[in-house]
């Protein structure tokens, strides 16, 4: 069997000087747990890896504890597999935001948000940005960028799903990894 690829995004590291992780460190930490073509992204703890057995929720479940072992401290982190990521880009909903990528962000989200949850966090979106939820990613467009976006910030709180956000540079810097990664150029 050969190894499948897979992509773990970390949520609340190396955020404000807080919970510092190196990434080379990061990069040895997967490959001490046995994983191989091991590539990080950027310093909010993307990693790109393979590995030869399980699925995304058991690596989950693996990386956080051994995680929490090593640095002491817990960071959420979301699991998902190459299809999964082929998917996310080409189910984006505003396919024109993504020409500027500080105006569109992909959030991984722990579980599909019921009709409910996804309907309370409408009633919220009173500005310029734009959402759509596709099973378990929420798309965003935030026209004037998500620093200003008062609609961003109410996500985490209103949709209460837990969930990582990523900036559509870094999704298109992750798929190109996690390609290479899996044989493909």
């Amino acid at each position: 069997m050969s190894a499948k690829v897979f992509i773990a995004l970390f949520s609340g590291i190396n955020v404000g000087g807080n919970r510092i992780v190196k990434m080379a460190e990061l990069r040895s930490f997967f490959e001490d747990l046995g994983f191989s073509g091991v590539g990080t992204y950027v310093q909010s703890g993307n990693v790109v890896f393979r590995a030869g057995k399980g699925d995304a929720a058991a690596l989950t479940r693996q990386i956080e504890a051994a995680f929490e072992k090593k640095w002491g401290f817990h960071s959420r982190i979301m699991v998902r597999d190459l299809s999964w990521l082929d998917r996310l880009v080409s189910e984006n909903p505003y396919p024109e935001a993504a020409a500027d990528h500080t105006k569109l962000h992909a959030y991984a989200l722990e579980r599909e948000p019921t009709a409910e949850e996804v309907a309370r966090l409408a009633e919220k979106c009173t500005g310029p940005e734009r959402f759509e939820v596709k099973r378990d990613v929420l798309y965003l467009s935030a026209p004037d960028g998500l620093g200003k976006s008062v609609f961003a910030n109410l996500i985490p709180r209103v949709l209460k799903v837990p969930g990582t956000a990523r900036n559509w540079r870094s999704v298109l810097a992750l798929l190109e990894m996690a390609g290479r990664a899996g044989g493909k150029a």
